[in-house]
């Protein structure tokens, strides 16, 4: 577990878009990171979910825990719940998921839902970190507005006019083409990205409109020390009612389909 220490030592907090949304950044997460990324070479990979494009391997539950109890502090001064925990009140007690990620799919093999930015869910109160340990030429991530409707973030209510919205645009003006969105054009607008370089962390609200800063130039090896390697988690307050309907890794259902309903989730 030692070569797992984290350092929250080169740590920054801002803001970003007009709508002020909190943005955690962590330089030197990892105390040890060629030691990590060692053991990321023993992992077994495999595609988890339709949405995510490339593969992954659960992080183990003792190192979830051991991160757990260093930025649960950090995640209750910056990303208070909107929501009590219980009904009382009191300690946020927080749970979290984390997985080895490698991206692999070829821009023109991606699925439609995989050309869009996407939310890790509508709760607001699910926190998603991501670390970055490649030396890629891709990038880190970036987040989005919705140009028809405006939206920056989704939640339960505003995911059923997000999602009509987002159908009438692909009626207008077609699918994006099989490509990484960077700009996000033509249905969305870039609000901000975090650079993503070597062992940095960033922190966000996972329903925040984002994606992934991929070349679509450069190569996507199933290599963790070639390939573009990031260790993704979540995190929410553990118990919570709107934690059991919405927390997970699931991301996005299809939109461009007929139904309009939010992503689904499970308990971890």
């Amino acid at each position: 577990m030692n070569n797992w220490s984290i350092s929250l030592a080169n740590l920054q907090t801002s803001h970003f878009s007009s709508q002020k949304h909190d943005l955690v950044k962590i330089d030197e997460f990892l105390e040890h990171p060629s030691a990590v990324i060692k053991n990321t070479f023993l992992q077994k990979f495999a595609e988890i979910t339709p949405q995510y494009p490339g593969v992954r391997s659960p992080l183990p539950q003792d190192v979830c825990e051991a991160w757990l109890e260093q930025l649960s502090p950090l995640l209750e001064k910056t990303f208070p719940p909107t929501q009590p925990a219980s009904p009382n009140g009191g300690k946020v007690h927080w749970a979290m998921q984390g997985w080895y990620s490698i991206v692999t799919t070829p821009p023109e093999q991606l699925q439609p839902i995989q050309r869009l930015p996407h939310i890790d869910g509508t709760d607001p109160d699910q926190i998603a970190l991501m670390l970055y340990l490649h030396t890629t030429q891709h990038g880190g991530t970036a987040f989005f507005r919705h140009k028809s409707t405006g939206l920056e973030a989704l939640t339960q209510d505003s995911y059923p006019r997000y999602a009509a919205a987002l159908q009438q645009d692909v009626k207008r003006s077609g699918l994006p083409p099989a490509a990484y969105t960077t700009s996000g054009e033509p249905h969305f607008e870039r609000t901000h990205a975090a650079p993503g370089t070597f062992n940095q962390a960033v922190l966000y609200r996972g329903n925040i409109l984002h994606s992934g800063v991929i070349s679509n130039s450069d190569p996507l090896p199933a290599d963790p020390k070639t390939g573009c390697t990031d260790y993704q988690c979540l995190f929410a307050p553990r118990g919570s009612p709107r934690m059991s309907a919405h927390y997970s890794l699931s991301q996005t259902q299809p939109l461009l389909s007929n139904r309009a309903g939010p992503p689904k989730s499970k308990t971890p």
